[in-house]
């Protein structure tokens, strides 16, 4: 599918927290040990732990050291479990590109939107939940799905036996617009358990067809349902106003022009695209009414009237010769797919696509989805940009932090938060479009990202790994992350890699292991095949329809409290005792750069005593070269 893609890197543009073209220094302040609740066990108590740091600018080097050391970011807050002490230990996970040897599942992924792109998707195999069916709202309202589901059985709406077919999808898009109804319906905090009426896709009558159809095209199906379902509120609403009822919500409130039926039929018609798209039709709302369209002038004679089979090159045939014919005869794609990869900025389309992914997907409340902290999690970052410099040091792209869109005939459908470092790509977080599940973009962006180290390599041979964020043996829903093979886990004590194979078995028993004490062990059942990376790619696809490559956020230093304080200035421990040579910090103070050594006689005892036990924490935590080298910021 060459023709269908095309690869474009842009660099003009730059997130706020970038660094390009400043001091090409690392400042970070020390937010010392952190306590915060857990996102992956939900545990109610703050039981992960962390140490954290805030960095004002932060150097690629710097960085990837810091990686290697357990280290991760969210915007410009760095922070590095206690693995001892925290209740889900996350080990550091990575995969060198050009050892990957992908699983028969990921194979089928890429397989997968090549057929979509050609428009031969066979949605058969396609399944849709509601966490994969989940749209952004009107009029700043967003919806979410509850935990049910739909799933789409056929393989094609023509065949032997048409009009059955045509009946089955005519039930399909009832269902979907349904499912659109009780999303908008809780969207309005709707309360009251009035019966509502059901939505009814209806076949169009041959005289009718033309109606509001462009000259390509006939209308075959039409819905009312935005009309009733507004009728209905107005009703309820009057019942309220009245008193007859208590509260129903925020039926009382509802600006009437923002929910007319006009805009409740653009709102389930959104909703209804792909399901559409994937039989040929198109769908657009019309004066309140939801109509679907055949997309080839002869698919109308085929659905309706049942004559004959459907010749269209998009669908597959289950004749190897026809189906060698179809791709014979194809002369362009169905649809282009276009991979940007852009500096970190904010743009307002990738901030809705993400407030429409983390309140359908992940459930979030609306409050809590804002530009702000959208701008703070995935556009701030302290990496200081390198440009390309025409040698083998730097991709072309140059180093730090960046949005890689996928856009499918100019709409956007993923973005991939990433870090590009002098050894490798950093997946920090991946959002999509919730009605293009059954792409499993998290999948397809993982192996695109792959692809992307393994190709740039050749231009820069310092890039070779591919790191996956964190893994959590004991959380199921990030165990996806070992079906990229061969992959290492980070040795929490040493830093040093380990192959998964070894690590897994040492994990099933204990959360917390030093791995490198085992380094040399041989792995009882070796993955030549691929077989056990199916095994984890299709069992964790199964239980986690959201496909979600890297989740970062739960660790942020928005829910973290400092316990160092709670300890006060006289605060001692162990560590103290430790051999740490503190002399060669660089501390930064009223925009002077000097040795600890230098300003250590400027405190009193206890004021001593206490930066000293937080110099070795530190120490401890980003190691003695880069303590050496980043700025301790005390501004």
């Amino acid at each position: 599918m060459a023709e269908a893609k095309k690869m474009k890197s842009e660099a003009s543009t730059s997130g706020s927290g970038d660094g390009d073209g400043g001091a090409r220094e690392s400042v970070v302040v020390d937010n010392g040990r952190q306590r915060s609740s857990c996102g992956y066990c939900k545990s109610a108590a703050r039981t992960s732990i962390s140490h954290g740091l805030w960095a004002h600018s932060l150097t690629v080097d710097a960085y990837q050291v810091l990686l290697d050391r357990g280290w991760r970011r969210s915007g410009c807050y760095l922070y590095k479990p206690d693995m001892e002490k925290t209740c889900c230990p996350p080990y550091t996970i990575r995969l060198k590109a050009t050892d990957f040897v992908p699983s028969k599942e990921q194979i089928r992924v890429y397989r997968k939107m090549d057929r979509f792109l050609e428009g031969k998707l066979d949605v058969k195999k396609t399944y849709i939940s509601e966490d994969d069916t989940m749209f952004g709202g009107l009029g700043g309202t967003e919806l979410h799905f509850d935990k049910t589901h739909v799933s789409i059985n056929e393989s094609s709406v023509c065949g032997s036996n048409t009009n059955d077919k045509a009946e089955e999808l005519v039930h399909l898009l009832s269902d979907q617009i349904n499912s659109s109804i009780q999303l908008y319906l809780k969207s309005l905090d709707f309360k009251c358990d009035v019966q509502l009426p059901k939505a009814s896709v209806k076949k169009v009558v041959a005289a009718k067809k033309k109606l509001q159809a462009q000259e390509s095209e006939e209308l075959m199906f039409s819905c009312s349902a935005a009309f009733q379902i507004f009728a209905t509120l107005k009703r309820l609403k009057r019942v309220v106003e009245h008193g007859e009822v208590a509260e129903v919500g925020l039926v009382d409130k509802i600006d009437w022009n923002e929910h007319s039926p006009e805009r409740l039929a653009e709102l389930f018609a959104s909703h209804s695209k792909l399901l559409a798209e994937s039989y040929g039709l198109s769908v657009r709302a019309c004066n309140g009414h939801i109509n679907y369209y055949s997309t080839w002038s002869h698919v109308e004679v085929e659905v309706e009237v049942g004559k004959g089979t459907r010749k269209s090159e998009t669908t597959p045939s289950a004749d190897s010769d026809n189906e060698k014919h179809s791709k014979k005869d194809h002369q362009k794609p169905q649809h282009t797919l276009e991979i940007r990869l852009r500096k970190s900025c904010f743009d307002l389309e990738e901030y809705s696509l993400f407030r429409k992914y983390q309140l359908m997907v992940h459930n979030d409340t609306p409050d809590g989805v804002t530009e702000s902290s959208y701008q703070r999690f995935l556009v701030d970052t302290p990496l200081i940009h390198i440009p390309p410099n025409g040698d083998s040091a730097v991709p072309p792209c140059g180093f730090g932090s960046f949005h890689q869109q996928y856009i499918v005939d100019g709409k956007l459908l993923a973005v991939g938060v990433v870090d590009i470092l002098p050894n490798c790509l950093s997946s920090k977080y991946l959002f999509w479009d919730p009605e293009c599940a059954f792409l499993s973009l998290g999948k397809y962006s993982a192996l695109e990202e792959i692809r992307w180290v393994k190709e740039n390599q050749l231009q820069c041979p310092s890039l070779q790994y591919y790191y996956l964020g964190y893994y959590i043996h004991s959380c199921s829903k990030m165990r996806y992350k070992a079906a990229y093979q061969p992959c290492e886990l980070l040795c929490p004590l040493r830093y040093e890699w380990i192959p998964y194979d070894i690590a897994k078995p040492l994990l099933d028993k204990i959360k917390y292991v030093v791995l490198s004490g085992y380094a040399d062990v041989q792995p009882s059942a070796p993955n030549t095949d691929g077989g056990v990376a199916e095994e984890l790619s299709n069992s964790v696809e199964q239980e986690h329809a959201d496909d979600l490559l890297v989740n970062d956020d739960e660790m942020s230093e928005a829910d973290s409290d400092l316990s160092d304080d709670e300890a006060g200035i006289a605060a001692t421990t162990s560590m103290e005792a430790e051999d740490v040579d503190l002399r060669h910090v660089v501390i930064g103070v009223r925009g002077l750069r000097l040795k600890y050594k230098d300003i250590q006689h400027a405190f009193d005892r206890d004021q001593r005593r206490y930066m000293q036990n937080q110099l070795q924490r530190y120490v401890k935590a980003v190691g003695r070269q880069l303590s050496e080298e980043m700025v301790y910021s005390l501004d």
